[in-house]
């Protein structure tokens, strides 16, 4: 049995001990391509690729594989869970794995799950730009680099609240390296693009440096799009600005994780053949079930690697289904690849109301 515990929406929310939050960062410059824009016109990014200048709205990847290769040389976490003392007007609390023996929480692996459940949007914006801000500060405190990787969706009107008072004065927004969990292969400034999405609800109201910002070249192919990123983040890693799993895989600091109706994440769909690699850390589709079909996707191995996961998921049109299989008793992980989100380190999901309605 795992006990959540209520608490009022009027008083603060209820916590274990403070998070640990690993990070190994480094002073050392980013990806060989990703040059300085200011040698360029405003808005725009060389592609060393086709030798031409393309249109961006905001920061490019400046990072090109011909440059690169010259440079370079099953989720256990709530599994028949039962929400005890949740109700209606109230959250739900988080515990950590310091909590468990008062709690009877049982955790399979990782430094904790945490499970919030909040009365409305705003609520849940609120306490998802603390959570942020608090680890965004427990690094910057010790550390030079906090490694964030931004998905799309409903989760970057989520991010609202980082970018006002008191959190847009003080979080030390120099330390951010900014990261796309997934992609769709469209131009920067398309309204496809969680680039785009990104950059207007987000980018574009912080100071974060444009060299800390990786997005795809979205002059090359899909598949093209997917070795660079790749080669890209070998590269940080290989510096040190991205940690590194006991595995050997890139250990981001922070992973912000929506999740489809569908129960698909990143683009990472149910019963897909990319559910199952286990080599590559960027792969490609050109059959997204979701339109547009080709994307890039970080994999599962990359995901599950992460020092802190929080899966941000508003009931908007069924979700609350798969938060139900994913926290309960269900194993099909091919059906359902929210199952298959079992970091080795943190997982704290932050859901509204209408998202946990079936716990």
């Amino acid at each position: 049995m795992f006990h959540l515990e209520n608490c009022s929406k009027k008083s603060p929310l209820k916590s274990g001990p403070q998070i640990t939050l690993t990070v190994i960062i480094s002073t050392t410059a980013p990806c060989p391509s990703h040059l300085p824009l200011s040698i360029y016109p405003p808005g725009s990014a060389l592609c060393f690729l086709s030798s031409r200048f393309h249109r961006t709205p905001y920061y490019a990847s400046l990072f090109s594989r011909p440059v690169a290769l010259k440079a370079l040389a099953s989720s256990a976490d709530f599994r028949g869970a039962s929400v005890v003392g949740a109700k209606s007007g109230g959250g739900i609390g988080w515990r950590t794995k310091a909590a468990v023996a008062d709690t009877g929480m049982a955790t399979e692996k990782g430094e904790g799950k945490k499970v919030s459940v909040f009365d409305s949007e705003e609520d849940l914006a609120v306490a998802l730009a603390k959570y942020i801000a608090d680890l965004s500060d427990k690094v910057s405190k010790t550390k030079s680099s906090f490694t964030v990787v931004l998905s799309g969706g409903c989760l970057i009107k989520l991010l609202r609240k980082l970018v006002e008072p008191p959190y847009i004065d003080s979080v030390d927004w120099s330390t951010w390296h900014v990261f796309w969990l997934d992609e769709r292969v469209v131009p920067k400034d398309h309204v496809d693009s969680n680039y785009k999405l990104a950059f207007d609800g987000f980018l574009s109201k912080v100071p974060i440096l444009p060299g800390n910002v990786y997005s795809i070249n979205d002059a090359l192919s899909a598949e093209g799009a997917a070795d660079d990123y790749e080669i890209c983040v070998k590269h940080l890693v290989k510096s040190n600005v991205i940690a590194t799993s006991e595995s050997g895989l890139p250990k981001f600091d922070l992973m912000l994780l929506g999740m489809g109706p569908d129960g698909h994440v990143a683009s990472l769909f149910p019963g897909h053949p990319l559910l199952k690699e286990k080599e590559k850390w960027v792969t490609f589709i050109k059959d997204s079930p979701k339109p547009p079909p080709e994307r890039i996707t970080f994999t599962f191995p990359v995901i599950n690697a992460s020092a802190h996961i929080a899966l941000v998921i508003l009931g908007t049109a069924g979700e609350a289904g798969p938060v139900h299989a994913a926290l309960g008793n269900s194993q099909n992980s091919d059906v359902l690849p929210i199952q298959m989100v079992s970091p080795a380190g943190e997982l704290a999901w932050f859901l509204d109301k209408e998202a946990a309605s079936k716990l």
